[in-house]
Parts: C-alpha cells; structure tokens; sequence
C-alpha cells in the first residue's frame, strides 16, 4: 500500500513510518513527503531514504484551490492509497477531504476529545493536561475531517500521569510509546482490520 506522509517539523513520526515498512513491520512503503514548511527536517529526512519530497505552501501557492489540486496531482501520481499526518499543522483542503474520505489519519499527543482542536498541538498539549491534573494521558489516531481533530478515533493508547510530571516529562513519555504505537496501528490500516473508506 503507498503512504503518503504530511509533516509540518522534525518529521521523528515520518522516520518511524519510514523504518516500520523497511523493517516489514508495515505492508506498504512511504512513497512521498508533503510539507508546508520548507525548514522542516521531515523534507531531510525523506531526501536521505531517497523518498519524492515537496515544499507546498501558500508561500508558493497563493490561491489555496490550486495548492489542493497541486497536492492532488501529487498524490495521484503516486498511487497514493493513504495519507498519515505527522505533525502537519495546516488543515486540509475540501477536495482532497473528498478525494481520501476515510483515508486520511492523524496523530494526536493526547486521549481525544479532551484536548484537541486548533493550537493543541506538542508542547501546548502536555501544559494543558498538566494543567487540568490528568491522571492519564496517551496518543490517539484519528480520521481526518474539515475540523482539527474531531474525525473518528479508530485507536488509542494511554500512559499514566504521576505527580511530578511536567509538560517536559509528559512529551517524553509520549514520545516513547507513540512511535511504536504508530506502527502497529498504520499496519492494522494497510492489512484492512482498521477499514478504508472511498
């Protein structure tokens, strides 16, 4: 199954992916990177596994129906089955909502719906669960739709907060278990136990 990965920084959730398929972990292969940041080191880290890479962005593409169609046009010739966003922090356009009903899956440092939304993402997460005196917290993997983080969560999986913790200590712990839990749930997508819809 070809992947398609969209990655806004450090792309650690894009390397996990990558390393899954080549470890045969995952039935499919990371075909291309998307990024709407062209500083981000996820672009590095697919130009080293010799993966198609592409900066699109409004910097590039000033009206936002040709940026969708220029991604469209990418996606498309690659054969893309499905789309994982990995810290990609821009919404994605109607058309290609439309064109990957389904098929698109986001990573999200936290037990959805509590703390989702628009600016929840990384370090603004882990404060806010801090804050509220959580005492569990984990990583949820969800569908894509037109609104942050408010598609159907297909899976979860939940670490404990202890008393000490800091939004620091809690991004690590997190850290630690997302990549392997990435893994196992994007395989449970490509083997269909998790399903695609058209």
């Amino acid at each position: 199954m070809n992947i398609a990965v969209f990655s806004s920084h450090d792309g650690s959730d894009l390397q996990a992916l990558i390393d899954g398929c080549k470890d045969g972990k995952i039935d499919g292969k990371v075909c291309v990177v998307i990024s709407n940041n062209s500083d981000a080191f996820s672009l590095e880290r697919a130009r080293k596994e010799n993966i198609d890479n592409y900066h699109i962005s409004s910097s590039v593409h000033h009206d936002a129906n040709d940026l969708d169609l220029k991604i469209l046009e990418i996606l498309e010739n690659h054969n893309i089955d499905i789309i994982f966003l990995a810290g990609y922090l821009k919404k994605i356009g109607i058309p290609i909502l439309q064109k990957y009903n389904n098929s698109i899956f986001n990573i999200h440092p936290a037990l959805l719906p509590k703390f989702g939304g628009k600016d929840m993402y990384g370090m603004n997460v882990h404060k806010a669960v801090i804050k509220a005196k959580e005492l569990v917290s984990g990583v949820t993997i969800h569908r894509v739709n037109e609104e942050y983080d408010s598609g159907d969560i297909v899976a979860q999986t939940q670490i404990d907060v202890i008393e000490n913790d800091t939004p620091e200590t809690l991004s690590v712990k997190i850290l630690d278990c997302e990549h392997t839990f990435l893994v196992e749930v994007v395989n449970d997508i490509v083997s269909g136990r998790i399903k695609l819809g058209k």
